[in-house]
């Protein structure tokens, strides 16, 4: 389960961004915690995050693994 608040825990989190995006600009950032992880527009911060349980942000990235994505 995410937090019960998880915009206190994204005001926190330690963003980095995508190996893949190097010193391009259009690009994501990306934080992890215990219940989970977040995903946010590098250009367009302000705007928030999509918040995924550990479970499904797990299962995403054994896809994107799996598939070569």
């Amino acid at each position: 389960m995410v937090s019960q608040n998880p915009q206190a825990t994204l005001n926190t989190a330690n963003w980095r961004k995508s190996s893949y995006s190097a010193d391009q600009t259009a690009c994501v950032e990306v934080a992890d915690w215990a219940a989970g992880a977040a995903i946010r527009d590098t250009k367009h911060r302000d705007l928030g995050a999509l918040v995924f349980p550990a479970d499904e942000w797990q299962a995403f990235l054994g896809a994107v693994k799996r598939r070569g994505l």
